[in-house]
């Protein structure tokens, strides 16, 4: 069974990234996924390191800085709403990840 890393990133890698964070661990729980590592950060430190993750949550307008991550295989989602359950879930379903990193 195959375990993912997932990298959450907003603007300033504070208060909304870390929330992100704690967001992205209620749904992959929920969703039965098998996560290493959760990191959080900002959108500076995140597009240098993004690589290193099997996926990558970015608010929408932000999303295209990670091109090559995309590329390179990494699963790069964006988000309306960056906070929203259902919103992180429906994108992660929608990917695959949920089959591909089932717990």
């Amino acid at each position: 069974m195959a375990s993912c890393k997932i990298l959450v990133a907003c603007a300033n890698g504070a208060g909304t990234s870390l929330m992100m964070k704690m967001t992205a661990e209620r749904v992959t729980k929920k969703l039965g996924m098998n996560v290493s590592d959760i990191h959080h950060c900002a959108i500076s430190e995140a597009v240098s390191s993004a690589k290193q993750y099997d996926i990558v949550f970015a608010p929408l307008n932000f999303v295209n800085m990670y091109d090559d991550a995309a590329k390179a295989g990494v699963t790069v989602l964006g988000l309306r709403n960056v906070l929203s359950d259902a919103e992180m879930e429906q994108k992660l379903t929608e990917s695959g990840a949920t089959e591909k990193y089932a717990g």
